[in-house]
């Protein structure tokens, strides 16, 4: 059976467990973490992958998620960097969202 195309869908979490269609961007991060830029400003259209790039690095880096590594396993990221007990850098993550804000008059 072919995979769903899950449109509209920003949670990395939900599209793996579900098995929607997904093309892989976990390089993505070992990409920007081996930068090592203080600041990441991230530009792109509306509808572009950002929200769910986002949810992307969240899930992999928080330790809310860290019982859930199966999210990343056959992925890009996982195939070069990990196995079951690869080490993972983990802590607090805060996200900020701002697709909810509405501009007044722009």
């Amino acid at each position: 059976m072919a995979a769903v195309i899950g449109i509209g869908i920003q949670s990395f979490e939900k599209i793996r467990k579900n098995h929607y269609f997904y093309i892989d961007k976990t390089d993505f991060i070992r990409e920007w973490w081996e930068s090592g830029d203080d600041v990441t400003l991230i530009t792109r259209p509306r509808r572009f992958g950002k929200t769910l790039n986002m949810s992307m690095v969240e899930q992999f880096f928080s330790v809310d998620f860290r019982d859930q590594r199966e999210l990343f396993h056959g992925l890009s990221i996982w195939k070069n960097e990990y196995d079951d007990e690869g080490d993972i850098i983990q802590g607090d993550v805060l996200d900020a969202y701002v697709s909810p804000i509405k501009t007044i008059g722009a």
